[in-house]
């Protein structure tokens, strides 16, 4: 937009040696523009060429001490800024070389030639004279300025700079610096002409201008010979007032300021607007980083016809992107944002870094305009501060035009708005509005490409349209609609054409940092995903037996600090995260974008409670600050169920809260996610070195599910020892018939291997009652309801059993039932239950048969899990199960044969510990319904 070159028309001119005695009220007496049409009155039709525009300015005048009329101060810098869409085009007059325009000739003329000759001042240097007249040229501009305009009066050379102004609205400024104190200056009328090669001029022309000096013009005869090009053109907005803005400041140091206001123009409706865009990416392949070019081509052969007018200018535009076409998250990684106050020190002169910084870069522009003859005007495009821009907004761009040869300077504001949900997620549209009154030919903009693109392309193929739509500062009301198409035709990297459902493949990977056996180690897992396939949305985690994670001390953080997570920002996560730190279990890094590049953002893992049925869960508090970008904290919950048989941990990402695929409306594009559980002495290694597998669940965003697995193996089982303690203990009466209690306690040794096989044979003195047993709860009834064993009878019950491992930092306790079994005899099961702020259950299953006459249990499969007792109470009395046929004080030893989850065996005879007071020496045959 800077193109605006235009052709201001100050009048000024040389000022006083002489001393003005009073200066309290240096000023303007007056001033005034007019646009003059051909044949005279007034010029009102938007986006004409007026046949001439006159501006006239008045100074104060006082009395000096003889009554002599003089300027009230001494004129020293003057600036005229002329209504916002004036335009003036320096290339439509040849310009005249300095050297020539210094030249004095005889009659006090310049060397100029006629053909710069653009216009006429009238100087009033006398106080109530009518003035003297001097013909005005376009001069070759000196660098900062877009023109240069100059009269020689009284042999005296005076320019005047023309430029465009560095702030909103951009409006043309002429400007006349350090005029010299010589001659009092009472006033001046400048008239341009709105098409100097007009024959109707020639009479005023350069060298046929009568100077008044008592000496005839140098030439009769000054037509000039080049094609008519329209020099000025009026502003192609008929909504506001023409308004011209004087500024005058004195030797003296006092200002002056003073305003011209002339009623809107009209004929608006004349003014037509047309436009092409062109929008490519540079590259035909799916879901891939993509640098982005978008062009705007006008063509307006009225803005410089003098016969025709100029069409409208653009009061807004909007454009969308194609859906699909989003914004690249690799981007965020290296990029920083331009504050208010360093897009401020964006200036003509500017350096490239020294106002918005070069991180903040993510394109750049061109515009060229008719008006200075083709020349490429360069810019950049800024990433403003989110929420400290114009509009509030996340997203928004600075768009910078600079050429420091001309000392144009353009800054203009755009809001990027991305659709934040629904099908049309992510699909961007860009704002620009209220933008400067400069015509253009050209606007070219880019995004840059690269590892690190802005944008990326859709992910899938076909053709996609680019839609503008133009707001005319001529006609607002009646927009115009432009579109462009561009082709996806491969798939990333030059691969198929995606064919239905995107495609789905993530890899795993998982395995603990070190794998000694029975050992802490750092449970690590990371699932990566190509360009080209479904977002991940939930992840399902299985853990092999034995590897689990140690609770005891750790407090699950609160359900409202995970609440208050969620609306806070991420900076202030950041700053202060909502979980304790005690909750803490390790870290997760998610790595975000389209490409080879990514952005990786780093959040927390902590210990959280009860969640969708599950027992305890895991929170992943992610805070998505990324550059400079803060799109709040994402909080995804994940539900851990530890399996009631095996104590295998599996976490649930399938019946939780789903990984966000946008954050307003930012595609995340997750492709890398790594999983660290790394508190210390958290993650805990099996006892078993068999091959086993960390098995996941992977969910696509168009309902794809991948099952990849790693192999995963302990090592150095072998240094584990195994040698557990069991203490047996009969409670009550020992005599035979009697029903004594039963207690086994066993105590492992800290470090060794975890138990995997537990088998009991009491003395044969010791056998079932049948008798005794009333209810045996079934299957179905033992998992009803909250499951283990929460809806069984309770005549069901006969004793109750507890535990505790250094894994938890409470006792498991519950109930021991008779439940049915697939053999013979019910089976004994002792149902274990944590906390109700952590309700982990599981079940140890017993086998029970006979065998040689002698009672046994056998627990067939015991979780790989550390123990560091285990407590087993079977009731005596009428609800005892043990009946005795004899003092037990004959056979008080029971057998023990015990198998490690590294595969050590340990056998042992154990002394049943009861008071032994034999009643009945002699031995008896079990009573029916009675079994060894």
């Amino acid at each position: 937009m800077a193109q605006r070159i235009l052709i201001p028309l100050l009048a000024l001119f040389a000022l006083l040696i002489a001393a003005a005695p009073a200066q309290a009220a240096f000023g303007f007496e007056a001033v005034g523009v007019e646009f003059e049409k051909q044949g005279g009155g007034i010029a009102e039709q938007a986006g004409s060429h007026p046949f001439a525009m006159t501006t006239r300015i008045d100074m104060n005048r006082i009395l000096d001490a003889e009554d002599h009329e003089v300027p009230d101060g001494t004129l020293r810098d003057l600036s005229v800024e002329l209504p916002p869409g004036f335009v003036g085009d320096p290339g439509a007059v040849p310009t005249c070389p300095n050297d020539l325009f210094r030249t004095v000739l005889i009659g006090g003329y310049s060397g100029c030639p006629d053909e710069s000759a653009i216009g006429v001042i009238r100087l009033r240097l006398v106080p109530g004279g009518a003035g003297q007249v001097f013909p005005v040229f376009n001069l070759e501009p000196t660098p900062g300025t877009a023109a240069r305009i100059g009269f020689l009066g009284l042999s005296v050379p005076v320019t005047m700079g023309v430029g465009v102004k560095q702030e909103m609205p951009n409006n043309v400024v002429s400007s006349l610096v350090n005029v010299p104190q010589t001659t009092p200056f009472y006033g001046s009328d400048l008239t341009l002409w709105g098409n100097p090669a007009d024959p109707a001029h020639d009479a005023e022309r350069g060298g046929c201008l009568d100077l008044g000096l008592n000496s005839p013009p140098p030439r009769e005869d000054c037509h000039v010979d080049y094609e008519p090009r329209a020099f000025l053109t009026l502003p192609r907005n008929c909504s506001e007032p023409l308004k011209t803005t004087f500024r005058a400041r004195s030797w003296q140091v006092e200002g002056a300021y003073a305003e011209d206001e002339s009623p809107p123009l009209s004929g608006c409706g004349k003014l037509g607007f047309e436009a092409e865009i062109h929008s490519q990416p540079d590259t035909a392949s799916a879901s891939s980083p993509a640098a982005l070019d978008f062009d705007v081509d006008i063509d307006d052969p009225g803005l410089t016809d003098p016969d025709e007018n100029a069409q409208s200018d653009i009061k807004a535009v909007t454009v969308t992107l194609p859906p699909g076409v989003e914004i690249n998250p690799s981007q965020a990684a290296a990029l920083e944002a331009c504050t208010p106050a360093q897009l401020e020190n964006e200036k003509a002169a500017t350096p490239f870094g020294s106002g918005c910084p070069a991180g903040s870069s993510v394109g750049t522009v061109e515009v060229e305009t008719p008006l200075l003859q083709g020349r490429a005007l360069k810019g950049h495009v800024f990433v403003a501060t989110p929420y400290d821009n114009p509009f509030h907004s996340l997203l928004a761009l600075y768009m910078t035009i600079a050429d420091p040869e001309k000392g144009i300077g353009v800054k203009l504001a755009g809001k990027v708005a991305p659709v934040e949900s629904g099908p049309a997620a992510g699909q961007i549209t860009a704002t620009f509005e209220d933008l400067p009154q400069l015509p253009f030919s050209h606007l070219r903009f880019h995004f840059r490409g690269g590892e690190r693109s802005a944008l990326s392309t859709p992910a899938r193929c076909g053709t996609y349209t680019t839609t503008a739509t133009f707001t005319p500062s001529a006609a607002p009301s009646e927009p115009f609609t432009a579109t462009s198409d561009f082709e996806v035709t491969s798939g990333p990297g030059g691969s198929p054409c995606p064919q239905g459902d995107l495609a789905f493949g993530p890899s795993l990977q998982a395995g603990t940092a070190e794998n000694d056996a029975g050992s802490f180690s750092p449970l690590l897992l990371r699932v990566q995903r190509h360009d080209g396939e479904q977002p991940l949305t939930r992840l399902n985690t299985l853990l092999p037996p034995g590897l689990s994670g140690r609770l005891a001390g750790i407090p699950p953080c609160p359900d409202a600090a995970l609440a208050a997570a969620r609306g806070r920002s991420g900076a202030a996560e950041l700053a202060a995260p909502s979980c304790p730190q005690a909750s803490r279990l390790g870290s997760v890094l998610a790595g975000a974008g389209v490409g080879p590049a990514l952005t990786y953002v780093p959040g927390s893992l902590y210990l959280a409670g009860p969640y969708e049925g599950a027992p305890l869960s895991i929170a992943a508090i992610t805070p998505a600050v990324a550059g400079p970008f803060d799109l709040g904290t994402v909080v995804v919950r994940l539900g851990v169920t530890v399996d009631p048989v095996s104590a295998r941990i599996h976490v649930l990402g399938s019946s939780s809260e789903p990984i966000p695929t946008f954050l307003r409306g930012i595609p995340l594009q997750l492709r890398d996610l790594r999983i660290a559980a790394d508190r210390q002495d958290f993650t805990i290694n099996p006892t078993s070195c068999e091959p086993m597998a960390i098995g996941a669940s992977l969910f696509g965003s168009q309902g794809a599910l991948a099952q990849p697995s790693e192999p995963f193996q302990a090592r150095a089982c072998g240094r584990l020892g195994f040698r557990p303690a069991l203490r047996l203990e009969l409670k009550g009466s020992t005599h035979r018939r009697a029903h004594p209690r039963l207690i086994a306690t066993l105590r492992p040794r800290p470090g060794d291997a975890d138990i995997a096989f537990a088998q009991v044979r009491l003395p044969r003195a010791a056998f079932l009652d049948q008798g005794h047993i009333r209810t045996i709860c079934t299957r179905v009834q033992f998992a009803a309801g909250a499951g283990n064993g929460a809806q069984c009878p309770a005549g069901s019950v006969y004793g109750r059993a507890s535990a505790s491992t250094p894994l938890l930092g409470y006792p498991l306790a519950g109930k021991v039932f008779l439940r049915s079994s697939d053999h013979p005899l019910p089976d004994l099961v002792a149902a274990f239950s944590g906390p109700d702020y952590q309700p982990i259950h599981f079940e140890l299953v017993g086998r029970t048969d006979a065998v040689n006459n002698a009672l046994r249990n056998t627990f067939e499969s015991a979780p790989d899990v550390p123990v560091s007792s285990f407590r087993l109470e079977l009731f005596g009395g009428r609800r005892g199960l043990i009946e005795l046929s004899d003092s037990l004080c004959r056979q008080p030893r029971a057998h023990l044969r015990m198998r490690a989850h590294n595969g050590r065996l340990y056998r042992e005879a154990p002394k049943v510990r009861a008071a032994c007071k034999p009643r009945h020496p002699a031995h008896h045959s079990p009573g029916k319904g009675q079994v060894r």
